[in-house]
């Protein structure tokens, strides 16, 4: 599947190879916005819809062999032979699954706060009721969702995020689809092993990348490093940018 794009140029000459940003669960190409406008400087940047959000397709299947398929048609479908592939949550176990599906087409891998595990945990229902409810109401604008949203969800930056996502009276991700499939977007089937420096970013304070994670995570990248970003938690590009894109360029300097 060719997934919808944004693509731009880098503001100055040079010889690195381009940045796929990859989104999370009910985001968009636009989440990562904040490391694409540094990353520009020096490296043509591809932010991604991911299948069943944004502008992307829809697809019954929703599992890390296909996103990962995706990425590799969408290279195809812009000519890029080798890209280094930043993606945080969903989108960073994407890109693991690409190590097993396409290696030869990746140059670095950054994954920011998750592992590769399978979680067995729903962290997301309340989310989804919200979804619902707003769905069900047939309110128009933004303003009426965040109203109904709050009666399920207590955090205003998840609204705000989800809601960047609602379009006209319309989820822009697949609702239907994400809840039917989401024990394969928790889950994790494990690969084998990528032998080639990786980077992990963990949010502090988050509990999707921890110690227990440690040793599934390094049998199946065992060059990973880990850069822990103190006082953040799941969003943490969005938390802390500065350190994650000085963990991201010292990475991609080694």
């Amino acid at each position: 599947m060719k997934l919808n794009i944004r693509a731009q140029s880098a503001q100055t000459p040079h010889n690195n190879s381009p940045v796929v940003l990859v989104h999370g669960l009910f985001g968009s190409l636009d989440n990562l916005g904040v490391l694409a406008r540094d990353l520009v400087s020096d490296r043509d940047v591809i932010q991604v819809d991911m299948r069943n959000h944004g502008l992307s397709p829809r697809d019954p299947q929703m599992n890390y062999p296909a996103m990962a398929a995706d990425l590799r048609d969408t290279l195809d479908a812009q000519g890029i032979e080798k890209a280094t592939f930043i993606g945080h949550s969903m989108g960073g176990k994407a890109v693991m699954a690409l190590t097993a599906l396409a290696p030869e087409r990746i140059d670095r891998l950054v994954a920011i706060d998750i592992a590769p595990v399978d979680y067995q945990l729903r962290r997301h229902d309340e989310i989804f009721a919200a979804v619902n409810a707003v769905s069900e109401s047939l309110v128009p604008t933004r303003q009426q969702a965040a109203a109904i949203m709050r009666q399920h969800l207590q955090e205003e930056g998840v609204i705000q995020f989800l809601l960047k996502s609602f379009v006209d009276g319309q989820w822009r991700f697949n609702v239907p689809v994400l809840w039917q499939q989401y024990p394969h977007i928790v889950g994790w089937e494990t690969i084998p092993a990528w032998d080639r420096p990786a980077l992990f970013i963990p949010g502090g304070n988050s509990p999707y990348l921890t110690e227990a994670h440690r040793s599934a995570l390094l049998a199946q990248f065992p060059q990973a490093r880990a850069h822990v970003v103190a006082g953040a938690g799941h969003w943490v590009h969005a938390e802390k940018p500065e350190a994650v894109l000085r963990a991201i360029r010292r990475y991609l300097a080694g």
